[in-house]
């Protein structure tokens, strides 16, 4: 860990002026971004006691190596670049508001041809427009209920094309469920003009439809239509269920998002209700770390930033009305640039009576509630966590906290198809986005030891090698107090999305002292020497040292040991997984593999053309070209691998290695 007077800059060197900073790790990785309204207050603050400061703004500023800002105009500018680096860079130390589950939100695909209904979770795409967020019951109950009056394409593209090739709609076309454009029962223009409907009715304006509607009835009992009031008023009825399941709880032409907030000195939960036409849609939730002291209103900040930043199309996203518990900072910078998203006037305040402050108030308690539930289901989690670092960094005596942590493993049977796995552990959760996959062929795929010593030697050059291309070379880069923005070739060097930059503090091994020996081996070759390297050995769960005669045996009850435990049997299950799939694809050999520029879909082609392998090795180069996507060189290519495999006595028919079978004569 790096000690923060080794890289504070001199007070005199840094501007008075707002700006945006950034706190780079010894691998040239960004860890934290924040602005200020005085670079150089700001910044001096870190490094003036820091042992006073919070817990995490004290390990940051650890695991820090240096510091380097920009200058901006304004406190807009700084809003919107702080902005852009948090989510270009994601440093680990930044506070991220992300949801505790996944909520599933009403999706409508306005920018397909056919607008499709659907639920969807996840990230959000453009030119679609969402609804909510529900509950999954509540969502596809009123998505069945609406789909009754407004007829809107909800099938996936594979059943619309098969829908379309045939001339005969799916199954909801058939129930008045689907206005089924796939056939032409209604053009494309008007199941738009159905799918717009239903936005709309989403949006707020469910009274306009039920008074049509009710109209529409109306006219039809007149005329003695009997049939057609009935559905009409079924229709009535389902818009009035889906309609009523909200409760009314402000004025039917409010739109707005009600957030609250509750923290302690280390966390701080958030919940918001989306209040739209007057009903609450959706709620969600979060609960996040305090990186530093931050205000309420600085929280709140970047709250905004994060929830209504998160993507592109934000018309109809972003309501009239913003309610806060207190006004955040940079309000005016806010409210500009949240005003530019949304294309209007957007409202931020403080609601002090009346039923907007009644709704702040039960959503507080949401939120009070929430970081509750979070503490009881979290504190053991956390301390068993840290437990378990603690107890291993203690019995492998490392000088060096267990930050990252990798696992790797070799799987295959009898030799065949040898691959690895490798998994990544961070503050001892799992990092997945992080985990690779790699096959090992040639010499490496004769033992073990070899395979072992074949996959650290890749992934640790691969490290090396993206490690050289972060650091910037000398006299390129420069001085941070230049106040000149970085250049979008200084922003690649940082290596946020590179591989393997970020090296671990552990690497773990499946296996015995060999296994270790190959690994450590690998890594001297290399010339890295700030990795260390244990194996743990299944028979008797013994962790062993390179070199070492005698393996270190951690208590069966250990929390280090059931750390270590955990991470080999993810790697076992990644490693198996991946070999039962290379295992799979391996199962089948044909006398047609290995011709260049001849794909399954071509191969396919070729046999369904000739009906056997036998006719096709008959066939000359001109009668091969009269099977779909075949051209001349194609054909003389597999003319010349037939004809090739056929004198080095090749087996000619494809065949399943599993059963034995002779899948083309």
């Amino acid at each position: 860990m790096a000690d923060p007077a080794s890289y504070r800059p001199q007070t005199g060197e840094i501007p008075t002026t707002p700006g945006v900073y950034r706190f780079r790790d010894p691998h040239g990785r960004v860890i934290y971004v924040g602005k200020a309204k005085n670079l150089r207050s700001r910044l001096n603050s870190y490094f003036a006691n820091p042992a006073g400061l919070l817990p995490k703004t004290h390990a940051m500023v650890h695991a820090a190596s240096s510091v380097e800002w920009t200058m901006v105009g304004s406190e807009l500018e700084s809003l919107q670049l702080e902005y852009t680096w948090i989510k270009e860079f994601k440093p680990r130390f930044n506070v991220v508001f992300r949801d505790d589950k996944t909520y599933p939100y009403l999706a409508v695909s306005m920018a397909e041809k056919l607008p499709r209904v659907q639920v969807m979770r996840g990230e959000r795409r453009k030119g679609t427009r969402y609804f909510g967020p529900y509950t999954a019951g509540a969502i596809r109950e009123t998505m069945d209920t609406l789909l009754r009056v407004f007829p809107v394409r909800s099938c996936s593209p594979g059943v619309l094309k098969r829908a379309q090739a045939s001339g005969r709609p799916c199954l909801l076309g058939y129930i008045d469920k689907c206005s089924a454009p796939c056939v032409g029962r209604v053009t494309a223009e008007e199941h738009r003009a159905i799918a717009e409907d239903f936005c709309s009715f989403m949006g707020g304006e469910a009274k306009r439809f039920i008074t049509r509607l009710e109209k529409d009835m109306g006219a039809a009992v007149a005329e003695l239509d009997y049939e057609r009031a009935a559905r009409l008023r079924d229709d009535i009825i389902a818009l009035r269920k889906v309609f009523e399941r909200n409760a009314v709880v402000l004025s039917e032409d409010t739109d707005a998002d009600v957030f609250a907030l509750h923290d302690d000195d280390l966390e701080a939960s958030v919940q918001v209700f989306h209040v739209r036409g007057g009903r609450v849609r959706g709620q969600r939730g979060w609960v996040v770390e305090k990186v530093e002291d931050a205000t309420t209103p600085e929280l709140i900040e970047h709250l905004l930033q994060q929830v209504y930043g998160e993507d592109s199309d934000n018309q109809g996203r972003i309501p009239r009305e913003v309610l806060v518990p207190e006004i955040p900072s940079n309000h005016h910078e806010l409210l500009e640039w949240l005003g530019g998203l949304r294309g209007a006037k957007v409202d931020i305040r403080v609601p002090q009576r009346g039923d907007k402050a009644a709704l702040m108030s039960t959503v507080r308690e949401n939120a009070e509630q929430a970081l509750k539930l979070h503490k009881v289901r979290r504190a053991g989690d956390i301390t068993v966590r840290s437990q378990a670092l603690q107890e291993l960094q203690e019995a492998l005596e490392l000088p060096v906290p267990l930050l990252r942590i990798e696992c790797y493993d070799i799987s295959h049977v009898q030799g065949t198809n040898v691959v690895a796995s490798m998994v990544v552990v961070e503050d001892g959760l799992p990092k997945k986005a992080d985990y690779r996959k790699f096959s090992i062929t040639g010499a490496a795929a004769s033992d073990d030891t070899a395979a072992m010593h074949d996959v650290l030697t890749r992934r640790f050059r691969h490290y090396l090698q993206d490690k050289s291309a972060q650091l910037p070379k000398s006299g390129e880069v420069p001085h941070p107090g230049t106040g000149e923005p970085p250049s979008s070739e200084d922003a690649a060097l940082t290596g946020a999305k590179a591989k393997f930059a970020y090296p671990p503090n552990l690497v773990v091994v499946d296996g015995g002292q060999p296994q270790v020996n190959a690994a450590a081996r690998a890594l001297a070759e290399l010339g890295i020497d700030d990795v260390y390297v244990v194996g743990l050995a299944k028979r008797l769960e013994e962790v062993w040292l390179p070199d070492s005669d005698f393996p270190v045996i951690l208590p069966r009850t250990s929390q280090g040991l059931y750390l270590l435990q955990r991470i080999r049997d993810e790697a076992h299950r990644f490693a198996i997984t991946f070999h039962r799939q290379k295992r799979g694809k391996a199962m089948t050999v044909s006398a047609l593999d290995g011709v260049p520029g001849l794909g399954e879909a071509k191969r396919k082609a070729l046999v369904a053309h000739f009906g056997s392998l036998k006719k096709i090795k008959a066939a000359t180069a001109l009668e091969l070209t009269a099977a779909k996507g075949i051209g001349p060189a194609l054909a003389e290519a597999v003319v010349s691998h037939l004809a090739a495999a056929g004198a080095s006595g090749e087996a000619a028919p494809a065949v399943n290695m599993t059963t034995g079978e002779i899948l083309e004569i």
